[in-house]
């Protein structure tokens, strides 16, 4: 991951500015960079991944169709004194971005033929070249990973945006003086902006409007293919998501939890390099569910594989430092995000690797254990269709921060944009589970390869936060019966209007999530919840634990 910083305006203050991107240097460790356009302020701190040299730093300064330079307008973030901008007279514009731009070098070589020049092997280079070229039409040209923010001096205007999934994040604000402000983080816009809000995915910012240019909860018309044919996309959709996000000029290893997900990514990585992967999974050390069928997978593929213990003390201790990673006081995000980012701890300690694969978005398009109870494939259409929408408040959020604020990039290949846009348009009674399985269509998709293990292709999914051991939720559940007497939890929940906590877990991490984001609580629409309008689905606890359908998925 990188991470950028945009003040769109003359008025901010150099050295809150510096501060404010240095609340974000895990993103990018390797160099801080700040710009100076002469109407405010470009950010970027850099976690070298594509086009490692020097030449391949941020931000991209463009001018007559060639990449310029650094010059002395860029300063490190830890000089006292503040740039002066460029006079310089070819530039005309400078961008940020944190992302990934697959297939970049045939976008590359095309530009080149019409005269562009580039100087680094960055694929982020091309943005400004593709902006000069096609303008904001650029932003659904692109099959990308990404969050920008690009100056045009000509023009005087800022222009942000982000990806349709919202994988890579994205925030802005308002300041006291009116100005506009995009970071990567909330952490970076706290004493910036009054009012921070995610930046909505599928939308590009220009001239105070934001601008949506794709959608991949929209299906303007559901597919006629027949079952074999939807399979076999499936298939190879999911073959072509994992393969490019193999590209990396670092290290890349795999988060592998022995359900279908993240086992079918290694099942395809591992077909598809010419050597061993470097695999990685985590559990309690009293009742873990997952590590042994992370081992199963792993000794199947051949991979280098690495376990994690953790203990009661760890998963206690994490709250607080997981909170402020994540910017959210939601239960089952939290939850999923405290084995998450230990392990992702444990992978910067104790290696080199810098890209990690991991296998959200799955569940939004195939169903959660709770889908099973949907009335009508209409419904299990619209759920699906939320989830989409909301995912970047969520999973995606979950593994952003959680790999990130460890200085790794995650990649997903399940996010694919191919992949969720044929997904989605599948006929939901396809997808319905009239199979007695979840997920039928995706494990049938790969029955044929024996990519990964077949009782791990037809295991029942369990909740990735259970799967670590219920001993970790269980043992927050009892903090925070020990944090709050019964009177103590009735006051606390009054003092909350929005999202109003419903437990006592959920007051405990609305309380820290208040103490590093006081009042920013609308960052993240609700509590991510099963549909309680279905039958079977009205619960107070976001875990599959509590479903009636649970079954299998604990053992």
């Amino acid at each position: 991951m990188c991470g950028v910083l945009g003040y769109c305006g003359s008025k901010g203050e150099y050295e809150e500015i510096r501060a404010a991107l240095a609340a974000t240097t895990s993103r990018g460790p390797d160099e801080t960079v700040l710009m100076n356009t002469g109407n405010g302020w470009l950010g970027f701190n850099r976690l070298s991944i594509m086009g490692l040299t020097p030449d391949g730093m941020q931000p991209f300064r463009y001018g007559k169709k060639r990449t310029l330079r650094r010059n002395d307008q860029m300063l490190p973030a830890d000089k006292s004194n503040p740039a002066q901008p460029s006079s310089d007279p070819e530039w005309e514009i400078s961008l940020v971005c944190n992302g990934e731009i697959y297939g970049f070098r045939p976008i590359k070589e095309a530009l080149a033929a019409k005269g562009y020049r580039f100087i680094s092997d960055s694929d982020c280079e091309i943005l400004p070249a593709l902006y000069v070229e096609y303008g904001t039409d650029m932003f659904r040209m692109l099959d990308a990973e990404f969050a920008m923010i690009l100056y045009d001096r000509k023009e005087n205007a800022y222009i942000a945006a982000r990806d349709p999934i919202g994988i890579r994040p994205l925030y802005y604000g308002y300041s006291n003086q009116g100005e506009i402000v995009f970071a990567s983080e909330p952490k970076n816009l706290t004493r910036l902006v009054k009012k921070i809000m995610p930046f909505p995915p599928g939308h590009y910012y220009k001239d105070g409007a934001f601008v949506k240019y794709r959608d991949l909860s929209e299906v303007p018309f559901y597919r006629k293919d027949d079952l074999l044919q939807t399979f076999e996309n499936i298939h190879d959709l999911l073959f072509q998501g994992v393969r490019k996000r193999l590209d990396s000029d670092t290290p890349v290893g795999f988060l592998l939890s022995g359900g279908l997900d993240s086992s079918l990514v290694c099942g395809i990585a591992a077909t598809i390099l010419d050597k061993p992967l470097q695999t990685w999974a985590i559990g309690m050390d009293v009742d873990a569910i997952d590590l042994k069928y992370a081992r199963q997978v792993a000794d199947y593929i051949g991979s280098n594989h690495h376990e994690i213990i953790i203990t009661k003390e760890d998963v206690l201790d994490a709250l607080d430092p997981v909170i402020q990673a994540l910017g959210t006081y939601d239960i089952t995000t939290i939850r999923a995000s405290v084995g998450m980012y230990l392990v992702c701890k444990a992978i910067h300690e104790q290696s080199d690797i810098r890209v990690i694969l991991t296998g959200e978005i799955s569940d939004e398009i195939f169903g959660y254990k709770y889908t099973d109870f949907a009335p009508s494939a209409e419904e299990f259409q619209k759920e699906a269709q939320k989830r989409i929408r909301e995912i970047h408040m969520y999973d995606v959020l979950r593994a952003d921060r959680c790999i990130s604020v460890n200085s790794l990039e995650a990649r997903v290949p399940f996010g694919d944009l191919d992949f969720v846009e044929y997904c989605m348009s599948i006929d939901p009674e396809k997808k319905l589970n009239r199979y007695g399985k979840g997920k039928y269509l995706l494990r049938k998709a790969f029955e044929k390869d024996g990519l990964i293990p077949e009782s791990i292709l037809w295991r029942e999914k369990a909740a990735f936060s259970d799967a670590v051991g219920h001993s970790l939720t269980d043992d927050i559940v009892q903090l925070a019966k020990e944090t709050y007497s019964d009177e103590a939890y009735e006051a606390g929940i009054r003092k909350y209007h929005h999202a109003r906590p419903f437990t006592k877990e959920s007051l405990l991490y609305r309380d820290i999530f208040e103490k590093h984001y006081p009042g920013q609580s609308e960052m993240i629409a609700d509590f991510w919840m099963p549909n309680r309008n279905w039958e079977g689905c009205n619960v107070t606890d976001p875990s599959a634990r509590v479903l009636s359908n649970y079954g299998d998925s604990g053992k």
